[in-house]
Parts: C-alpha cells; structure tokens; sequence
C-alpha cells in the first residue's frame, strides 16, 4: 500500500484510543473546502455549480484552523474547486503542517509547478492529483484538451521537488479496464506514491448524468481492474476499501468519518449529499439523523454509492476492530492484492447477481465485532461463481 509506515501509525493510534475511550462516532478525514472556484468545469462534477458570487468567496486561513481544532480527525484532504485558486492556500499548508495533520491538497495540477515555490516538502504534506485515465480518457473527462500533459509534468516536478504525489482517479461506466492498467504503469513509472481510485457518485447537480456508475456497475468494473493486479502497483487506500469495491466484503457507510467544512459551515450529512448546514462540528455529529443515510437506511440517495468518503472510514474502522479485518489488511499490505479469477459469465451474468463474496460490517455503531450490536460479524452471501474467489 502507498501509505507511509508514520501515516499509517498516527491513524492506527487514533483509531485504537477512539475505541479505548468506547467513541463511536469520530472523524477521520476532514474534507476542508476553502472554496468551490476552479479552473476547469468538468461533466462529472456537481463542485462547481454555484452562483458567482459563491465562487468568489474563501475560507480564511484562521477559519481553516478552527475547524480543523474543531474536528480534530488525523488526516485533512483539501479539495475545492481548486484550491491552488485560494490566494492563501500555502498560509493554510503551513498552519496545518504546523498541527503536524496529514495534508491531501487535491488539484488538477494546472498550476502545480507555478506555485510549487509556495510549498516546503514534508512528510505532512501531499499533493494529490486528479487523473482520471492516460491522456485521451482523462482529458475527455475534465473536458479540456492538453491537461493531462500538463498534469504528468506537474507530477514530475514535484516528486524532483520533493514532494509526496499520489493520485487521485474518478472512474465512470465508460471505463476500459486495460486503459486504466496503462494508467497505472505510467504512475508507477513516475514515481508517484500511491493511487486512489473511486466510483463517480451521480452528483445532482453534475451536467453529466449518464456515465455514473450504479452499485453493482461498480463491482463488475472493479472486479475487471483487478483481474490483473501487479504486485508493484500502489494504492493510497485501504486494501478493505479495495476489497469492498470489487466485492469481496459488505461495508456500511459511515458518513461522520470524513465531514465537510466549507464556506457555509460544516455539511449535512456528509461530503457528496447537500441537506444543510450546521455551526459546529458537535452539532452536526448530535443533530443528524445518521439512520436516514448509507445503503441500510434505504435511503434512494445512498443505493449506488460506493465512493472512498463513506466508506474508506468503515474500511480503516473495520481493520483495527476485528481480527479478520485486520489481518486481510495485513496480507494485502504484505503480499498484495489478490488476484480476481474472472469466469467468462462475468461479462453477462444479470447484474443482481453480482453480490459480495463476503460481508466484514465496521461501521462505527453497527457492527457487532466493535460496537456491541448484535449484527452478524460476518456473513457469507452467494457469489457470482466459484471462479470468481481468489
């Protein structure tokens, strides 16, 4: 996994003294938008579809400070718009390095190397770049031609720099598999740290409605990628998430683990879904109805959503509170992941038949193994074939 081994034991110690101190609900990214401008205007993006003078406005540097305090979680992805666009964005790096927090700034890396002189490398601070595919693919996707270039010679410059890099991948139903394994070599070529990878969540206000992916639209997709996993290749994810992606193990969504804080306040209920604000951080833990969201609520909102904000927190939560959890995390982080023995009749089973091969919950409250419900710790489901078992 591209997860420094530091990284790795401030959230194993958080996680663990969360579960000490019996919390049940605690943050574990914070997902800090100092504002919504941004210098592309892709399909796929519902970020962005504010009156002007909402994208206009930013967080001020001590706003930022406060509600990192406020939270309190590890880890802190900035993402926007895009925040290289916040006239105080290095003065933001600089207080949170200073609090000694994990930093994601999330770009499109367009202007990566003008302001890279406004950063100093540290262990604290990433640069996560948007790529969603080799050239053809992701400029398509972000709806501009010569980005992608412009992205690879900001990556190359910042790693000479220094500079932690991962990446960042929205992958949608217009996917090709072996366009995505071209993608991973030529970043594990450059030297980047780690991959993220995500499913495209059917944002509302998104131009682009037809090229999300529906759950089990997901599982097939993912399932595909990893029939073919290299042991080199690097991921800036938990192998659990991984694993609940391609459908091996059932994740329930925990919404309070990555809040958001951006210019109206902190976000109800959580990153992708828009349903208010509230003034504190205490009040959006205490005032919202947690039942009402994630796949078990029924909520129709929540049915095809399997992205890393909902669920990366269950998968880091499930890992350090059970054994099972803990010890698939291990073998993947050891020995890599596993490889996806695909039956032919994947490619046109009915989709209802792609169900996960086995359910791990973690999910904060709900799961028996941590929390003291009395759900199932792990249940076995029907697979699509034997075949499909690695």
């Amino acid at each position: 996994m591209g997860v420094p081994l530091s990284q790795m034991a401030t959230v194993a110690s958080y996680v663990l003294g969360k579960k000490l101190k019996g919390v049940k609900r605690y943050p574990l990214v914070l997902m800090l938008e100092p504002l919504f401008r941004c210098n592309l205007a892709c399909a796929g993006c519902g970020k962005i579809q504010f009156p002007a003078d909402i994208l206009k406005k930013n967080l001020s540097p001590e706003k930022c400070f406060k509600a990192v305090d406020e939270c309190g979680a590890p880890i802190v992805s900035i993402p926007g718009g895009e925040p290289l666009l916040h006239p105080e964005i290095d003065v933001i790096v600089k207080g949170l390095v200073e609090r000694k927090k994990y930093i994601y700034l999330c770009t499109n890396a367009i202007l990566l190397e003008k302001h890279l002189h406004r950063f100093t490398p540290s262990k604290y601070l990433t640069f996560s770049v948007h790529l969603d595919g080799p050239r053809e693919e992701h400029d398509h996707a972000v709806c501009r031609d010569g980005v992608y270039d412009v992205a690879i010679a900001a990556i190359k410059t910042a790693i000479a720099a220094g500079h932690r890099v991962t990446t960042n991948t929205t992958l949608f139903n217009t996917a090709d598999p072996a366009k995505v394994h071209e993608m991973f070599e030529t970043l594990m070529e450059l030297g980047v740290e780690g991959m993220m990878l995500s499913p495209g969540y059917p944002y509302e206000k998104a131009p682009d409605q037809e090229h999300f992916l529906h759950r089990n639209q997901t599982i097939r997709l993912f399932r595909r990628i990893f029939a073919n996993v290299k042991k080199g290749w690097r991921f800036n994810q938990s192998p659990l998430f991984i694993e609940f992606l391609r459908g091996r193990y059932d994740l329930e969504c925990t919404p309070w683990g990555n809040p958001t804080y951006n210019v109206f306040g902190w976000q109800r209920p959580c990153y992708l879904l828009n349903e208010g604000y509230v003034e504190t951080f205490q009040e959006l833990l205490d005032t919202t109805d947690w039942s009402k969201y994630g796949r078990a609520s029924g909520n129709s909102k929540c049915t095809d959503c399997m992205v890393h904000c909902g669920y990366e927190p269950t998968a880091v939560h499930a890992t350090f509170n059970s054994w099972r959890g803990l010890w698939a995390s291990a073998r993947a982080t050891l020995f890599g992941l596993g490889r996806e023995r695909i039956d032919p009749s994947i490619e046109t089973a009915p989709e209802e038949t792609l169900l996960p091969i086995a359910t791990l919950r973690g999910c904060g409250d709900t799961c028996e193994s941590s929390c003291g419900s009395n759900a199932p710790r792990e249940k076995e489901l029907v697979s699509l074939s034997p075949s499909t078992r690695a």
